[in-house]
């Protein structure tokens, strides 16, 4: 039987694909734009020309010319055609410049250039059906990654998540032992290390760089309640610990339901654990939406193969759902688990019994 082809249709997907190419250049253009400070000298002077921001930065005119009209035609900065002048207005700069800001992108943006920087060792793996270790990832993924993360934990885990927990404020404030497994860099830890100071933090990431990175961070900060060490979700040291904590790496973890299970074994039994995944919804047609596409497309690159990559290797992915953490959840011996707290991009559950 001949195929029909509805040229309507291709007419339309050749379209949408054209559009994507064109957010792929420009957001490579906004990272190139970061890492050459030049949204940073654009930040808070208002119309300039193309010469006027040579001089600035001390770039050449020439490639400066190419990038403005790339990243002006994709909306990043304003053009002002009859003057020829570039400007990136504030609402801008809180996307492109501002660091720290929970509007600010370019740390997502820099976890994208990441994967294609190692797209062969990406294909490879998808090709392979094998695990990726973490730690065969590019330096960029690391960086970009708590680069993306940290605002919005700066934005929320004090002053709206840990609120929202029953009890957990007042032990913090008062006093409590806390472990923040699969800590990075040790962003959330030295922020909570920060807005406790009564309480002690203990950080743990298999990944020894990042450890490194951490205990700089939290030196840099000046807190002292803080230790970080290299240990796995399954076996990390301590006990009777108060208060627990997994932000947007549980679905990494090759054994999800070990990892959760020697929290509850670590904590006291009044204590509670507070897990950050992914805002997804528990079926893949309730994540047809921009945030799942981004999400699947990071857990199909990163997620699920270091989760293979590690024992036991259970794949979750970054789109598990609340039905599936809560499964994982109580395969592990806990009692109780409700969604305590959302942001657009997190669901903050609260784990106890």
């Amino acid at each position: 039987m001949s195929e029909q082809i509805d040229m309507a249709k291709v007419e339309a997907m050749a379209g949408k694909v054209i559009g994507d190419v064109a957010g792929a250049v420009s957001l490579f253009m906004a990272y190139m734009g970061d890492q050459a400070g030049v949204f940073e000298a654009m930040d808070g002077e208002g119309p300039m020309t193309c010469e006027q921001l040579a001089a600035r930065t001390g770039m050449n005119a020439k490639y400066l010319h190419e990038w403005l009209g790339s990243i002006a035609a994709a909306g990043y900065v304003d053009f002002d055609p009859v003057a020829e002048t570039f400007e990136l207005t504030p609402e801008q700069a809180l996307i492109f410049t501002r660091e720290g800001q929970p509007a600010c992108m370019q740390g997502f943006i820099q976890a994208i250039v990441a994967q294609y920087e190692m797209h062969a060792e990406a294909v490879e793996t998808f090709k392979s059906g094998e695990g990726r270790p973490w730690s065969d990832h590019s330096q960029c993924l690391f960086c970009g990654t708590d680069r993306f993360f940290r605002p919005g934990y700066a934005a929320n885990l004090v002053d709206s998540w840990i609120p929202a927990l029953g009890g957990v404020k007042e032990k913090l404030e008062a006093g409590a032992k806390v472990a923040d497994i699969g800590c990075g860099h040790g962003s959330s830890t030295v922020l909570m290390a920060k807005a406790f100071p009564n309480s002690t933090f203990h950080g743990f990431d298999f990944h020894a760089p990042s450890i490194e990175q951490a205990r700089a961070q939290a030196a840099e900060a000046g807190v002292a309640n803080v230790e970080f060490s290299v240990a796995k979700a399954q076996d990390y040291p301590g006990e009777d610990f108060d208060f627990a904590c997994i932000f947007d790496a549980l679905h990494d973890m090759g054994d999800p339901v070990g990892a959760a299970r020697h929290i509850r074994d670590t904590l006291k039994d009044d204590g509670t654990f507070m897990l950050v995944e992914p805002m997804a919804g528990d079926s893949m047609g309730e994540n047809m939406h921009v945030i799942g596409q981004i999400f699947y497309g990071f857990s199909c690159m990163v997620c699920t193969p270091a989760s293979l990559a590690q024992d036991v290797g259970l794949g979750l992915g970054a789109q598990a759902g609340q039905k599936r953490l809560t499964q994982v959840l109580k395969e592990a011996g806990f009692n109780t688990v409700k969604r305590a707290a959302e942001t657009p991009t997190n669901m903050v559950l609260e784990v106890t019994g």
